[in-house]
């Protein structure tokens, strides 16, 4: 294997299996319930479909990744296995760590707006909405190639489109690709957002009062951070 370590220590071992570019980027995806090949393109954005196959196909070596024939369909599925799954609590640690120490180095560049807006789509709460429809209209003032994002919730379904779906708009949130990604981060609040200029909300009370309410924050929002573990440890 020409990425060995050459050494029987398991950091070494499991960094050799795991530690290539995407690919704890492709475990991640395979645990927040992407199975098909478009899903997790679609969670990684820049990779390849060829990289990703090969990467796929690494993981099923390694009895990582379950790949089965869709269902009466076409194309294959990719299914999380135990030792997968059992990566989640790492992939948590990893992320708590990278909330405390990573965000001075943050780029403009990082914020990727369409990994934004489907991590916002896996965030709805559907049923902490009123009514049957909801229809939310993210304006952002700093991706003119494509300010405007849709996210329709309708019952259980969820989507999100970058083309007008002729649709009355409930919930209007003009602002940057960053201050709502650090507003969804936990970063700031969406009402210390609003104070500072950096976000403009716009709707019904019952919806805007607490957007948490029904637009969950991300999960590292609510982990201690590196300080209070190691207070308490």
């Amino acid at each position: 294997m020409s990425h060995s370590y050459g050494q029987w220590c398991p950091i070494a071992k499991s960094t050799e299996i795991l530690g290539e570019k995407w690919t704890m980027l492709i475990v991640r995806e395979l645990l927040m319930g992407s199975t098909r090949f478009s899903e997790l393109q679609r969670g990684l954005g820049s990779i390849s479909p060829t990289l990703l196959t090969r990467r796929l196909a690494t993981l099923e070596q390694y009895d990582l990744v379950y790949k089965r024939q869709i269902q009466g369909g076409r194309g294959h599925e990719y299914l999380p296995t135990a030792s997968c799954k059992q990566l989640q609590p790492i992939l948590l640690a990893l992320g708590s760590w990278g909330m405390e120490w990573s965000k001075a180095f943050m780029k403009d560049s990082d914020y990727d707006v369409e990994l934004l807006m489907l991590y916002l789509q896996r965030s709805v709460v559907t049923e902490n909405l009123p009514g049957g429809k909801t229809v939310v209209l993210f304006q952002f003032t700093d991706f003119p190639e494509q300010p405007k994002w849709w996210i329709t919730a309708d019952g259980e379904s969820v989507d999100v489109c970058t083309s007008d779906p002729g649709l009355d708009v409930d919930v209007f949130v003009t602002t940057k690709v960053r201050a709502m990604a650090d507003a969804w981060l936990g970063r700031t609040s969406y009402k210390a957002a609003k104070a500072s200029g950096e976000m403009e909300i716009i709707g019904p009370v019952a919806l805007t009062r607490n957007i948490s309410n029904w637009l969950s924050d991300c999960v590292f929002a609510s982990l201690p951070n590196a300080e209070e573990i190691l207070a308490g440890s």
